[in-house]
């Protein structure tokens, strides 16, 4: 049986590579620039030759690998058939077959970045121990990866899971990056939580730590621990829209388990006591039980759960 397998997380910048022993081992993790000039056309040629070297650095036989999992910033059906992947300049083409033709024949998996992170965290990360649960990324989006009876929720595209996108105000009049109105990620977000703060700022004279600085969801989440009364407000807005958004999910795939993770959840546990009040308040009451926990992989959840898309 092969022992080893190779996981590759592709960002916009940086394209995040390790080798693993099957059992989630890691053996090594390197990173490897994205380069996308020409509609992304040496992307995965790089990440090809860097396998390759990377089997010869440690003498790996290729019958010893199990294959590649790959996470990519676009939807990527069943068939590994990718469905654009602007931030790589890429169009509509077979992923794995075409990375396969690189590697002489090695196994090709690939999938959604975030969808593939949610596989990972439920691997070795937060959501160790199940095998029902919706992974949140709060990061400058919203991203999110559904996981039932321990697979991936792909959708026929590959478009499940973008929780994200989920319209949770009507009347917005800023735009998403989508190009709808009133997505959670509007809300939810890093920058999300940057604009509830700005308005609350804007629309009331109460004194704030806010007031002196530059607001990031950081100094926001900073200023909720040391009391702040009109931080606390933009956090209950922020919890709100999150919870309202995470119960309306739980109503169609009814999770063991949330796991969040992205930037904003370096604030801790302390989002917990926001978001679960709202869950509550709007969750059918069969989903009532969900846990939440923080998610533990970082920025290793990609290539832990691109590793785990080819054991599976």
């Amino acid at each position: 049986m092969a022992s080893y397998v190779f996981g590759i997380d592709v960002g916009g910048t940086t394209v995040k590579m390790g080798l693993f022993q099957n059992d989630g081992t890691v053996v090594d993790k390197w990173e490897i620039p994205t380069r996308t000039e020409n509609g992304g056309e040496k992307v995965l040629p790089d990440i090809a030759d860097a396998i390759l070297g990377k089997m010869a650095e440690k003498h790996i036989d290729r019958k010893d690998v199990a294959g590649v999992g790959v996470g990519v910033p676009g939807p990527v059906d069943g068939q590994g058939i990718v469905h654009r992947a602007v931030n790589l300049g890429w169009g509509v083409f077979n992923m794995e077959e075409t990375l396969s033709g690189l590697l002489d024949g090695m196994v090709v998996k690939g999938g959604n970045d975030a969808n593939v992170a949610a596989l990972g965290e439920m691997w070795k990360g937060g959501g160790q121990g199940y095998s029902n649960l919706v992974a949140v990324t709060l990061g400058t989006g919203v991203g999110g990866g559904i996981i039932i009876d321990g697979k991936i929720l792909t959708g026929a595209t590959g478009a499940g899971g973008e929780i994200g996108h989920i319209h949770i105000q009507d009347g917005e009049t800023d735009q998403c990056g989508c190009g709808n109105y009133g997505c959670l990620e509007e809300y939810a977000s890093a920058t999300g939580v940057v604009r509830l703060a700005g308005r609350t700022l804007a629309a009331s004279d109460m004194d704030s730590v806010l007031r002196a600085g530059e607001v990031s969801a950081k100094t926001v989440f900073d200023a909720v621990k040391a009391g702040d009364a009109l931080a606390i407000s933009v956090a209950e807005q922020f919890g709100e829209y999150l919870g309202k958004g995470l119960a309306a999910i739980a109503g169609v795939v009814n999770p063991e388990i949330f796991v969040i993770g992205g930037g904003v959840s370096k604030a801790g546990e302390v989002l917990f006591q926001y978001i679960q009040p709202a869950y509550q308040k709007y969750v059918f009451h069969g989903s009532k039980d969900a846990k939440f926990a923080l998610a533990t992989l970082g920025n290793d959840a990609g290539i832990f759960g691109a590793a785990k898309l080819v054991l599976e």
